[in-house]
């Protein structure tokens, strides 16, 4: 827990906060739902906010003389993935969460899973797909694979392949945002770990009646499950914990965050992705691990926040 008052903080950040919000990416929807939750949770905390879409060809002109310090509730390429944050270092402009390298890095999931093998890190079997891509042989080498796009967040994209017509068909679909790839198909639960200022908060597990954690499970649907405490013994939570740590830190990831993980029927984890802006909206995972952890709504942006000054007085 962070010792800055509101006060010190309104102190810091010069009397006003620019909330970081919108954009242009698939997950547009999403990140005006997570901007506006964070602001009306700063206001009612005495702390004056202004909204700041990203969409708007003038957004660095309003920042610049302006603000100190901003909150950056973007989700998705353009605000998660570096972008923005190198802007806000040339303006000299204090943000939270990762910098700029750390956030390309975990916005690319392709390039995550290449270092994670490089360090170690258990990570499902994965294969880059192209046009030219032998979509049996995958198949063949892999078993049933999830196909995602390596650079888009809010499970956008993705679909699941047990053939190579199915494959085949799903990076048709999955190849306009990008870079695509399969992963193989992990048969278990899913977990999900927000990590805040170093320390990884309660676990939490994930239950759908959907074939995966998909858009509609995550935003939409009232049927998905969440459970939190998430089940499991204390020595596997432990395991999960510094599993999403090592994942987290691998990445030069700060601040704030969440860390996704599969788990087998064996008992082995699997490392997803890392997500270096969450989603705070009311279906959002990470203010739901803060609460198990005793952090409301309102101290969970402050402690963000807090987080963020800190790190730029150092």
């Amino acid at each position: 827990m962070s010792d800055m008052t509101v006060a010190n903080i309104n102190q810091a950040i010069g009397g006003k906060l620019a909330v970081l919000l919108g954009g242009r990416s698939a997950e547009r929807a999403i990140s005006l739902k997570s901007g506006a939750a964070v602001m009306a949770a700063f206001e009612r905390q005495g702390i004056v906010v202004e909204g700041i879409d990203v969409a708007d060809t003038d957004w660095m002109q309003r920042l610049n003389g302006e603000f100190r310090q901003v909150f950056i509730a973007l989700h998705g390429p353009g605000g998660e993935d570096g972008t923005v944050q190198g802007a806000l270092e040339c303006m000299g402009i204090g943000y939270t969460g990762s910098g700029v390298m750390a956030s390309a890095l975990a916005m690319d999931k392709f390039r995550c899973k290449l270092l994670w093998l490089g360090l170690g890190l258990s990570t499902p079997r994965f294969a880059e797909l192209t046009a030219n891509s032998d979509w049996q042989g995958i198949i063949d080498a892999l078993g049933p694979v999830i196909v995602k796009p390596a650079c888009e967040g809010s499970s956008i994209g993705m679909a699941r392949a047990q053939s190579a017509a199915e494959l085949a068909d799903a990076w048709q679909n999955a190849q306009a945002y990008g870079r695509v790839f399969a992963e193989q198909w992990i048969s278990g639960s899913e977990y999900t770990v927000a990590i805040l200022n170093g320390k990884a908060l309660p676990a939490i597990k994930l239950e759908t009646d959907a074939a995966f954690y998909d858009f509609n499970a995550k935003y939409i649907s009232d049927e998905t499950r969440y459970l939190c405490p998430c089940g499991l013994s204390a020595e596997e939570e432990q395991e999960l914990s510094e599993l999403a740590l090592a994942a987290f830190t691998s990445l030069g990831c700060a601040g704030w965050g969440r860390v996704d993980v599969m788990r087998d029927a064996a008992g082995k984890f699997y490392l997803l992705e890392v997500n270096t802006v969450p989603g705070m909206t009311d279906h959002s995972l990470v203010p739901m691990a803060a609460k198990q952890a005793g952090l409301d709504f309102e101290h969970l942006v402050v402690e963000i926040l807090a987080g963020s000054i800190k790190a730029d007085s150092n």
